[in-house]
């Protein structure tokens, strides 16, 4: 620090929207990158931060880069407004928000939060893109689709009106679109849960299954998979109204809309979840939020609710490890076939929780034989890989080894990565189908 300022410097204060109280404010947690380099690792090192550097080898894509950027504006005192600095928004624009450099930064530098903090502040004197609001927005715009899920999938797939719509958007040519499922998981278990839950004995275990944006409206089979699963496995599950998960809002640094969402989703959850009822979720990016952004985004009157919530959410990974491990159910449900997979990890998984709970489920059926893709970010990144300025640095990062990784295996290996956009990104690089765990679990039931 004494090199980087003036003697008698002091960091100026913000007010900010995520809590950084434990950081010493947000300049002291940009401040916390003492330069060390660590994210300059490559592929052959391993790990996951950083995506960016990874891929193009330039400094100006590190996280060191963007910390010193940020520490030299945001610390400047002739600046009327240091947070409008284009230079700041150029050098964050390839931040993939993978959250690597949370964990794996000495510093734990979180680089994926100071960008959100960051582009709030900008959207108060800059009009926010069209594309980010209709991103951020993903979950009505599917809403709306699914009154026509037919018409809006063939829309979304079909060469003319799918090129029309993806360069309306700003999205690459090159990248298909999610599609929607033929019904919402909502809708689904409205009308079969009640009868799968009365089949199960009055003592069985409960869980509150966090019904994600995602999952509701484009991996609704998934959904309707991860419930069948549960009751195969004598897990009752409750599902209640809350709002989306806020991801796409928080992606996109629109964090006064996220707030609202987290209050909500706290205020809804906190009354119905606990020890003996956890909140389990099946998409790592919506159920992790939880864990990691809500406790520092709630506001002081309902972080103690938020951080108590944190403590009993979990992936649906984590509580079926969890279930096998207190003898819920166990091995002889499942088949003694033989199976290869390779597991592709969630970056929000890896930084946040771990993929060794997934790679444990995943081996519950005895002849089951499990490798871990050493791979760091797929590249998708939420919408980062369908922006079409940012495909190509997307596929690029998807070739420095998951793809080679997927192309390589065996075609009777079943892929597995438990988040969506990972899935995608897989499906659109190597033209490989991947699976959520629970989808090969479920497919192992005897």
């Amino acid at each position: 620090s004494f090199l980087r300022y003036e003697a008698g410097h002091k960091s100026p204060e913000f007010d900010t929207f995520f809590d950084y109280s434990n950081e010493g404010g947000l300049m002291g947690l940009i401040e916390k990158c003492n330069g060390s380099g660590d994210c300059r690792k490559t592929e052959i090192t391993g790990g996951t931060m950083c995506p960016s550097y990874m891929a193009t080898r330039d400094e100006m894509a590190t996280t060191r880069a963007r910390a010193n950027v940020l520490r030299e504006l945001l610390s400047r005192k002739d600046l009327k407004n240091p947070f409008d600095q284009a230079d700041i928004y150029k050098v964050l624009d390839l931040c993939l928000s993978c959250k690597a450099c949370k964990s794996e930064c000495p510093s734990s530098v979180d680089m994926a939060k100071i960008k959100a903090e960051f582009l709030q502040h900008w959207y108060e004197h800059h009009r926010i893109p069209i594309r980010s609001l209709l991103i951020a927005n993903i979950s009505r715009i599917n809403s709306l689709g699914m009154l026509f899920p037919a018409l809006f999938n063939w829309f979304a797939t079909a060469k003319l009106t799918s090129s029309l719509l993806k360069r309306m958007l700003g999205f690459a040519t090159k990248r298909s679109i999610p599609t929607l499922g033929k019904t919402t998981l909502r809708k689904w278990a409205g009308r079969n849960l009640e009868s799968l839950n009365t089949a199960l004995p009055p003592d069985a275990p409960e869980v509150v299954l966090y019904v994600d944006e995602f999952s509701n409206y484009n991996d609704s089979a998934l959904g309707i998979t991860a419930i069948r699963l549960l009751n195969r496995l004598g897990i009752r599950i409750l599902i209640v109204k809350h709002p989306v998960s806020g991801r796409t809002y928080l992606s996109k640094g629109l964090l006064k809309k996220s707030r609202q969402i987290a209050r909500k989703n706290v205020e809804l959850l906190s009354s119905v979840v606990n020890s003996e009822r956890p909140l389990v979720g099946i998409e790592p990016s919506a159920i992790l939020g939880f864990r990691d952004e809500f406790p520092e985004l709630v506001g002081t009157d309902m972080i103690g609710r938020a951080k108590e919530l944190a403590e009993h959410c979990m992936t649906i990974e984590e509580y079926l490890d969890n279930a096998f491990e207190k003898h819920i159910f166990d091995n002889s449900l499942f088949t003694k076939e033989k199976a290869r997979i390779k597991l592709h990890g969630h970056c929000q998984q890896k930084a946040i929780a771990s993929t060794e709970p997934t790679m444990r489920i995943l081996s519950i059926p005895e002849n089951y034989s499990v490798q871990e893709i050493p791979s760091g970010c797929c590249g998708m990144a939420g919408s980062f890989g369908f922006e079409k300025e940012h495909y190509e640095l997307s596929m690029e990062v998807g070739e420095l080894v998951l793809f080679p990784a997927v192309r390589e295996a065996d075609t009777d290996a079943l892929v597995v990565a438990p988040g969506t956009s990972c899935r995608h990104q897989i499906g659109d690089g190597t033209g490989r189908q991947a699976f959520h765990p629970v989808e090969v679990l479920y497919g192992a039931l005897l």
